[in-house]
């Protein structure tokens, strides 16, 4: 395709100016514009952007001294341009020569000739005048956090909060879950081996295969067919600790999927359980819902699915109490800033008490519909005690009738985990996991 270079930074500059000026989702903008440049292009297009937004302030640094001063806010996407060059210079190997010429070209498909000559200057004294040696003098710069995160961070891991930002920064591995029904993750290496795939096992969660390398799924062998997922070993934990040792002789066991979107622990649920369970997948988002339906289809796995809004019952529930209930409740998502660097931009600090608040609506409406002896994993990918131990030490002195159950569904995760006043945390980063809270509450037997 002729200027296809030119063509897939000038689509990353305008993906990563729509998250910078127009607070859109990453994930959701990229896939929405991928389509729009050749197929072969598309892993440097998501690159591109994620390595831009993951190194924003850095870049922005560069940009206000190269540039001297701002650009007129139409010009705007200039800077998003900006960074998608830098970014190549600084942290990916594509020629100086390639990065400029394509770089320059992509400023006249977005119809800014007139400032090719400026990104042509820019990137040359960049290249010039070795700037990337240069190390940030501010720590938003040296972190590329905003300052409220870095110290919100800080001051819940003051030992970790290092290590923290710099994993947040780094590129995730591609994890892959093996559904148990199919086969062992072993089972599922040997194939990966036959198709020239690199990948390892991960100790203490018996599904996960890590890649070596990312891959499209059109090239996992049965990924079509259900027999493998793509989701982080960190994630996958919920299933098999909310199903620890209570199928065993049990009838049919009643599960709930809370705020099940997009489907991932749902249908590991449903690979652990098999027809021992009855599954119930709820969610407000009516579009993600159908994400849940298709990768259920993909598995072979049936569920009930509800949209509804999770912590209003009486609008969904059929009153019968369920035997266990995932709770994975919406929250800030920093622990899972590596995947999705967006969120280092479009989350403010406000918004921590606004989802505790609802973080707690959701587990108090929800412990209602529990059976005594049940259990209710409360999970978030949040690494912030607010949203974690913070929501539920409070539940935990109002229910009588609730107690943490700390019976880890395997020994060998232990060492992953750090144990909070309540409940476990997982940091970014720790064995190349995601960021994951867990804690297990059961409820009281009628006596």
């Amino acid at each position: 395709m002729k200027n296809s270079g030119a063509k897939v930074r000038a689509v990353a500059a305008e993906i990563v100016d729509a998250v910078l000026n127009g607070g859109r989702s990453l994930d959701a903008t990229v896939a929405e514009h991928e389509v729009r440049v050749a197929s072969r292009d598309r892993a440097l297009l998501r690159m591109l952007c994620f390595g831009a937004l993951r190194q924003h302030w850095r870049l922005n640094a560069y940009i206000q001294q190269l540039l001297g001063k701002p650009l007129r806010k139409r010009d705007a996407i200039i800077n998003s341009l900006l960074a998608i060059g830098l970014y190549q210079l600084v942290d990916m190997r594509i020629p100086d020569h390639a990065v400029l010429s394509e770089t320059v070209e992509a400023a006249r498909l977005l119809r800014r000739p007139k400032l090719a000559g400026l990104v042509n200057a820019c990137l040359r004294r960049f290249t010039r005048e070795n700037m990337a040696a240069a190390l940030p003098e501010d720590d938003e710069a040296k972190w590329n956090h905003p300052i409220w995160l870095t110290e919100a961070i800080r001051k819940d891991w003051p030992d970790d909060w290092q290590a923290i930002l710099q994993a947040n920064n780094e590129r995730a591995p591609m994890c892959l879950r093996v559904n148990s029904a199919r086969g062992t993750a072993s089972d599922y290496l040997a194939r990966l081996r036959a198709a020239g795939i690199e990948a390892s096992d991960m100790t203490g969660i018996p599904d996960a295969v890590v890649l070596s390398e990312p891959q499209s799924v059109e090239n996992l062998p049965g990924f079509i067919d259900g027999d493998v997922s793509v989701q982080d070993g960190a994630a996958q934990i919920a299933a098999r600790w909310l199903l620890h040792d209570r199928l065993a002789g049990a009838p049919v066991h009643r599960v709930l999927d809370a705020c099940s979107a997009p489907g991932g622990k749902s249908g590991h649920l449903a690979e652990v359980g098999g027809d021992r369970i009855a599954l119930c997948s709820v969610d407000n988002d009516v579009a993600r819902l159908e994400r849940v339906a298709e990768n259920l289809h993909r598995l072979g796995a049936d569920a009930t699915i509800i949209a509804a809004d999770a912590s209003n019952p009486e609008e969904w529930w059929d009153g019968e109490a369920f035997d266990s209930i995932l709770l994975d409740a919406p929250c800030s998502a920093s622990g899972v800033i590596r995947r999705h660097p967006d969120i280092k931009l479009l989350r403010r600090e406000s918004d921590l008490a606004r989802l505790a608040s609802l973080q707690t609506a959701l587990l108090t409406a929800l412990w209602g519909l529990l059976a005594p002896g049940g259990v209710l994993l409360y999970v978030t990918c949040s690494v912030f005690a607010v949203e974690n131990d913070g929501v539920l030490g409070p539940f935990l002195n109002d229910h009588d009738d609730a107690s943490e159950n700390d019976v880890l569904p395997n020994n060998n995760i232990r060492d992953l985990m750090r144990r909070k006043a309540c409940g476990y945390q997982i940091l970014p980063g720790t064995a190349g996991l995601d960021g994951f809270y867990y804690a297990a509450l059961q409820k009281k037997k009628v006596s």
